[in-house]
């Protein structure tokens, strides 16, 4: 096997819901007969069972191909902003003692020279005392020099010591600590070894397949209101910690989901039973109100799953795009067009007394648009954010701008109940007022159309009936659907007010209970 190893790229990603199928291309130089390649690295969490190879030259065979995983102590690099603190302390300790370190044998060595410098200080004093040459002013300014400087250097080597047995302490409890809090476990890295035939010498194309995990993306959108057009921009958010990055790769994002094939739905027994009913279930019908809350994506919720309403769909990058493997979200355009869009100002007071301005647009981008988190821009700037549903193509879809600050609404309701007497029939009767306002400033003069929706019961048992009484009602709505929603398109001018009346009545059978 040759010692040189021939580095394998990553050159296109397929995207999926929660891994990811890598794709590597490199031309090698092959000689005749079987010979064995070793490529790499590439990273240790390649899935050995989904690994394939293929070479482009048709006299070219590949016999075996295997990862090879090794492990290798990381190198002494500085911690960086993913560390911890802990770590963070103990390098700057360690920094610390090699300078304290320094410093020390800095100020031993000087001290070595003043010491030297004594004794040849003295040694000459001897001599010229023995010789009758005396210089007792000179001899005595050196003496006393030296000893200042000995006396000034030993202070300074003495702080330095216990400054270094203070950062050696501590250094030691920071090792201590890191050792019980953390592991510093080795990198693990993987090569690829290929046996390979060629039937002649020459250059030889390689493709290689294989699936990771720890990656995955979702769909994201920015859409853009201005005046009667729409632009609404996709992107897919893209996150992978797979141990290498994906430098310069074609990207392609799909929907599929390969695990769900692996498990098979759990079958349990549902067992049946059939009985007599009592003289008091014969009597009396149990019913009761039931309303359906539905979870919408605010702020701080975890990103949906993909929705690409139950059929495959495969999205590519119009440009190769850099994915680094730190875990954060990375966004790749995926494309944009603009259209026009239809806007009203509707308002929902049971839910909320806010009027908020919802734009309907087609799907013209030719694909159908997965449901996501939308960036919502308007004239003033970035405005919040919303959720965009699955939108199949050439369909009609919605978005939610948020709500205008120059209306207000206010709700009041009223029950009242009554019973026949021969009968014994109870009947509910609601009253809903709503009370509308618009604020505008002085250089308004438009008229707006509000829509206001209301709702009121809907019976699933016959012994329950709810009945509107239109004939009370003010004004009397302009559409009331099969789910029972109310709506009214209220026109508001500039300083405007209008109150409008919603009047229903339930009504239940005496042997009804649970109203």
């Amino acid at each position: 096997m040759t010692e040189e190893t021939v580095p394998l790229p990553v050159t296109a990603v397929t995207c999926l819901e929660d891994r990811a199928q890598v794709e590597r291309s490199v031309t090698v130089e092959l000689t005749g007969g079987v010979q064995r390649l070793r490529l790499g690295p590439l990273t240790a969490l390649a899935v050995d069972r989904t690994l394939r190879v293929e070479a482009a030259d048709p006299g070219t065979r590949v016999l075996e191909a295997r990862l090879v995983r090794t492990w290798a102590p990381r190198a002494p690099l500085p911690p960086g902003p993913a560390d911890s603190a802990l770590r963070h302390r103990l390098h700057a300790l360690e920094a610390e003692s090699r300078l304290a370190d320094q410093t020390r044998a800095r100020l031993e060595a000087r001290l070595a020279l003043l010491a030297q410098l004594s004794a040849d200080l003295l040694r000459e004093i001897g001599e010229g005392a023995g010789g009758g040459e005396i210089e007792r002013t000179r001899w005595a300014r050196e003496l006393d020099r030296v000893d200042a400087e000995r006396e000034r250097y030993g202070e300074e080597l003495r702080a330095t010591r216990s400054r270094l047995r203070r950062v050696d302490q501590e250094r030691s409890q920071a090792l201590l600590a890191l050792d019980a809090a953390e592991e510093e476990p080795a990198e693990l890295h993987a090569h690829l070894e290929l046996t390979v035939e060629a039937e002649r010498p020459g250059p030889a194309g390689l493709t290689v397949h294989h699936l990771v995990p720890c990656a995955l993306w979702r769909p994201s959108y920015r859409a853009t209101l201005d005046a009667g057009s729409l632009r609404l921009e996709s992107e897919a958010v893209v996150w992978q910690r797979t141990g290498e990055d994906w430098t310069g790769a074609r990207l392609t994002f799909s929907t599929a989901r390969s695990a769900l094939a692996t498990d098979p739905p759990a079958l349990t027994e549902d067992v049946l039973t059939l009985r007599e009913r009592t003289d008091e279930e014969r009597r009396t019908v149990d019913v009761e109100l039931r309303e359906e809350e539905v979870g919408t994506l605010g702020p701080g919720a975890a990103v949906p799953g993909l929705d690409d309403g139950g059929e495959v769909r495969v999205l590519p990058a119009p440009a190769p795009a850099t994915v680094r493997s730190d875990g954060r979200a990375h966004r790749v355009p995926l494309g944009a067009f603009t259209g026009p869009a239809g806007s009203e100002y509707a308002c929902a007071p049971e839910l909320s007394p806010l009027v908020t301005q919802v734009v309907r647009f087609r799907n013209t981008a030719g694909h159908p648009l997965l449901a996501g988190p939308v960036e919502l821009v308007r004239g003033s700037g970035f405005t919040g954010r919303g959720e965009l549903r699955f939108t199949a193509a050439g369909a009609d879809a919605e978005l939610s701008f948020g709500s205008t600050d120059d209306y207000r609404v206010v709700r009041e309701t009223d029950e009242r109940r009554s019973s026949a007497a021969l009968s014994g029939r109870q009947t509910t009767t609601r009253t809903v007022r709503l009370h509308m306002s618009r604020f505008s400033g002085p250089e308004e003069r438009d008229e707006r159309l509000v829509t206001v929706r209301e709702r009121v019961p809907v019976s699933e048992v016959a012994a329950v009936e709810v009945r509107l009484r239109k004939e009370e009602c003010s004004p009397a709505p302009d559409s009331l659907d099969a789910e029972g929603i109310v709506r009214w398109d209220v026109p508001l001018g500039p300083g405007a007010r209008r109150s409008l009346t919603l009047v229903y009545e339930v009504s239940a059978s005496a042997k009804v209970a649970g109203l």
